[in-house]
């Protein structure tokens, strides 16, 4: 039986797009949007961003030793991270499972900056769930099995307790091969079939 329910963060609970990363952070610096892609995706310096291997400012400094630029530190946190909209539909939902008292955290991969970003911005972050299992904070990110692990053990509940809504497939299955019930997100309507499904949705 289900006792606790994790959802990510990114195009689950809030919408983004890399584009606009890519478009915000490139007319910031000066640079073109490829040579962002190739400086923070390609070369893996979102990973390690994301991973906790280095802080906010070592995120700066790398990319500007990258990109032979130097724009103003705030300017360039804000063009990284105002990318979020409110996935407005998904709302009614989780104010359901509130209320009904079921106990909901989120389970994402994201760095520090993205993270205190969203969690300044939505009150739904701060007000609704009460769990955060974030890559940078663990160490890994989905689809290792450690940080559904760990995910787990903040909890406090077992693997096969834990339902988990997610927007990427790969991620669905990693949760799924340490005994979450998880689920692809498609819709805050296939959601709902999916909660009463399992009896946590009137």
């Amino acid at each position: 039986m289900i006792q606790f329910l994790y959802f990510d963060l990114g195009n689950v609970l809030v919408n983004f797009t890399v584009e606009r990363m890519l478009r915000q952070v490139a007319g910031v610096a000066g640079v073109d949007a490829e040579r962002v892609r190739e400086v923070v995706f390609d070369a893996g310096l979102q990973t390690d961003f994301e991973t906790g291997r280095i802080t906010p400012r070592q995120f700066y400094d790398d990319f500007c030793r990258e990109t032979g630029t130097r724009p103003d530190y705030q300017t360039l946190e804000f063009a990284a991270s105002d990318i979020f909209e409110l996935n407005v539909p998904i709302l009614p939902v989780l104010t359901r499972l509130a209320q009904a008292g079921w106990p909901i955290g989120i389970l994402s991969n994201t760095c520090e900056t993205h993270w205190e970003h969203c969690f300044r911005r939505f009150a739904i972050l701060p007000s609704l769930f009460g769990t955060y299992a974030l890559s940078y904070r663990i160490g890994v990110m989905k689809p290792d099995a450690a940080i559904f692990q760990a995910a787990a053990k903040f909890s406090g509940r077992r693997p096969e307790e834990i339902f988990y809504i997610d927007d990427m497939p790969q991620h669905v299955e990693g949760a799924k091969a340490v005994g979450f019930d998880a689920v692809q997100y498609t819709g805050a309507p296939q959601l709902c079939d999916e909660l009463r499904r399992r009896g946590l949705f009137p």
